[in-house]
């Protein structure tokens, strides 16, 4: 089979790259099966500079947004949107905005034990465990949690996110997409296509067939 590899840069506090990512995962459904994706993972921090221990949400996108009515509007119109992908968003249980540099370094450690198939369990889930239920990403015993859950072996993820393991791996992987040009996430690129923005099936479903085309030609 051939390979198409696939990257997705995103952030965890980001409700459209779970979108983006349902979406993406839909498409790769429709995809021929002489075909392999193999999809990789990308950090990227929006708030590289968010405290430790997060901030309280209601107050960060007051400012951010100018008022807490016009981040409750945007709420729903994501609610909505996530819907129509098959994911729920429950932002009434959603307290806290996470600094999301563990569930990087998370990601970093899954994707180091070659256990594609467990690593993109993981990536939902930490999705899910904000979006819907509300719980701090931010936390390491929530964080470990999700790994074992996933099938990750607890002590060895406990020991890595407990040192400083794969910090300086996510700064340069952030370093990298910049570098090529990432601005705003979710961005997704299909073997050498590259789109920004959680675009619909039908687009992502259009540049797997183009780039599986080219694969087998």
């Amino acid at each position: 089979m051939k390979s198409v590899i696939i990257e997705i840069t995103s952030d965890f506090i980001c409700p459209w790259c779970w979108i983006g990512h349902h979406h993406l995962r839909q498409a790769i459904r429709g995809l021929d099966t002489k075909i392999a994706p193999q999809i990789r993972y990308v950090p990227y921090e929006l708030n590289p500079s968010m405290p430790a221990e997060g901030m309280n949400r209601r107050t960060y996108r007051s400012a951010k947004f100018g008022s807490w009515v016009r981040s409750m509007q945007m709420d729903a119109e994501v609610a909505i949107a996530g819907q129509r992908a098959g994911v729920i968003f429950n932002y009434d249980r959603v307290e806290m905005i996470p600094n999301t540099r563990l569930a990087h370094r998370l990601m970093y450690f899954a994707q180091l034990q070659g256990e594609s198939e467990k690593a993109g369990v993981l990536f939902e889930s930490i999705f899910a465990t904000y979006f819907s239920e509300g719980s701090d990403i931010g936390n390491l015993d929530v964080l470990i949690e999700l790994a074992e859950t996933a099938g990750f072996d607890g002590k060895m993820t406990r020991s890595f996110l407990a040192s400083e393991q794969g910090n300086n791996e996510v700064a340069q992987a952030e370093l990298t997409a910049q570098e090529r040009g990432v601005r705003s996430v979710p961005n997704i690129s299909i073997g050498d296509y590259r789109v920004a923005g959680a675009q619909p099936v039908d687009v992502l479903a259009d540049l797997l067939d183009e780039t599986a085309a080219g694969s087998v030609a």
